[in-house]
């Protein structure tokens, strides 16, 4: 449905008014402190993905695993988390962003000690079941939480800070990972030991989160209006929370008004199906880049690449310090680059480091002793790419295109779809390596991503430097699909 205003009232268009300029004070350092704490569930997501690249291998070892075992046991995690992306995602509209990541911080601890102590697979594999649930709840809304609570100039690089702290915990991860296996390599359960880490940053997530304040977007759309001031004046300057304040109030008012929620009233109306479906194609394509595939199989393709399987473990931080480094680039871009150019950019260079990975796997016989660092260098620079240019920038574009009515659907859904993509991939990935080798692998991942590519060039909308309030309107107009496609 359409909502244009009429001739001469545009200033009075939602989320078009001018609003006061950001100001500094201790409203700012409140801000930062309740995204670190939000991200600590980012941390837990990225540890969590990440510890199973070295604990993998002593596992199946411990545990008598084979290749479509250790599929099962990676991919696990992953269908948990497409269920609770879309569950928990839903839950959270409900019942507040707060206490559904004070939710995900128990799940973590639980789905920890599960695996910590499984006696067999089938336990582990409920373990990674229960941390599955809690990724994917992470995934979906933590990113969301950050968004609301961002001020629109800023939003792109506080939302980004999550995915940092996804890459850090992978990198977190590998560390611990490389550290263990070299110096407890021998004992029989330093997997466990892996795994147990996690325990750590779940408990301060939870007892942090205590402190923390609810979404006051989530909070307008509930009618708590004095609570959401309340909550936007200890992150805002008093001048900007009241002007925010009335934007969102507006917009909400609106979107109650016209809208049900809900995926019926999404399918009823082609913008709203329009952008999600611009929304899965972010989600999926990013998982159908093969990085995951390289952070929860780094050593196997290394010691296939010639690397020792203790050199594997340690060559496997390459990658994740790279993936940092490029997530502090791609956080100072999110307010300097349109987040469009950067999808776009992201998906050609993957494409050519792929080919490279393919050709080099190809052309190097195996036993060259340049052939494991060639190979090492091209998957630091891809890894660097991808995170410099697409993993932010996508996570931030799937928290801010979705209007507020249709945001735990919308996100929890192409969040469901991105996990489903990333655990088919898992599943197959050791037996595709097995089948047609490192170059027949990444020749494969690099078709793939010229399509994304040609994809983002010809749907994907803009949003920096735009509120979410405009953004909503311009996405229930459809006029977010060619005004501001730049």
């Amino acid at each position: 449905m359409s909502h244009h205003p009429p001739a001469g009232h545009t200033a009075d268009r939602p989320g078009t008014k001018e609003l006061p300029p950001l100001t500094q004070g201790p409203h700012t350092r409140r801000l930062g402190m309740v995204a670190l704490v939000a991200t600590f569930g980012g941390l837990l997501f990225g540890y969590d993905t990440g510890v199973i690249n070295g604990a993998l291998l002593p596992m199946s070892e411990e545990l008598g695993l084979d290749e479509k075992t250790e599929g099962t046991v990676t991919s696990t995690l992953l269908v948990g988390a497409a269920i609770g992306a879309v569950s928990i995602g839903r839950l959270s509209d409900g019942w507040g962003r707060r206490k559904t990541i004070l939710l995900l911080a128990v799940l973590f601890l639980l789905g920890t000690l599960a695996c910590v102590f499984a006696p067999g697979l089938a336990a582990l594999l409920v373990g990674r079941f229960l941390l599955g649930l809690a990724v994917g709840g992470a995934s979906t809304v933590v990113p969301v939480f950050l968004a609301e609570l961002a001020p629109y100039e800023i939003r792109g690089s506080l939302s980004g800070r999550n995915e940092l702290m996804i890459v850090i915990g992978q990198l977190a991860a590998f560390t611990v990972n490389a550290i263990l296996g070299n110096t407890l390599g021998h004992l029989d359960g330093v997997w466990r030991i892996m795994l147990a880490v996690c325990a750590i940053p779940a408990i301060f997530l939870f007892f942090g989160m205590l402190r923390m304040p609810e979404s006051p977007r989530w909070l307008i759309s509930k009618g708590r209006y004095d609570e959401a001031l309340e909550v936007l004046k200890t992150v805002r300057s008093g001048e900007r929370a009241e002007a925010e304040m009335g934007e969102v109030e507006r917009v909400s008012e609106l979107e109650a008004k016209e809208h049900e929620t809900g995926i019926s009233s999404v399918l009823k109306n082609k913008w709203l199906l329009r952008i999600l479906l611009v929304g899965v194609a972010l989600a999926v394509f990013q998982q159908l880049t093969g990085i995951n595939s390289v952070m929860y199989y780094g050593q196997i393709i290394l010691r296939d690449a010639g690397f020792g399987a203790d050199a594997a473990l340690i060559a496997n931080i390459a990658p994740g310090v790279i993936a940092v480094v490029g997530g502090f680039i791609a956080l100072w871009m999110m307010e300097r680059i349109n987040r469009r150019s950067t999808i776009i950019t992201g998906y050609v260079l993957v494409t050519i480091f792929h080919l490279l990975i393919g050709l080099s796997a190809a052309f190097f016989p195996e036993g060259n002793a340049a052939r494991p660092f060639v190979i090492l260098v091209l998957v630091v620079c891809f890894v660097g790419s991808m995170q410099t240019f697409l993993n932010v920038a996508t996570w931030v574009l799937l928290s801010e295109i979705f209007p507020l009515h249709m945001r735990a659907v919308g996100m929890g859904f192409a969040v469901f779809c991105l996990w489903m993509a990333n655990a088919a991939l898992s599943w197959v990935f050791p037996s595709l390596i097995a089948g047609i080798g490192i170059n027949g692998s990444f020749f494969s991942f690099a078709a793939v991503n010229a399509v994304a590519a040609v994809v983002m060039w010809k749907f994907l909308p803009e949003t920096r430097g735009r509120s979410l309030e405009a953004v909503e309107e311009d996405v229930t107009t459809g006029a977010i699909f060619t005004v501001h496609k730049k």
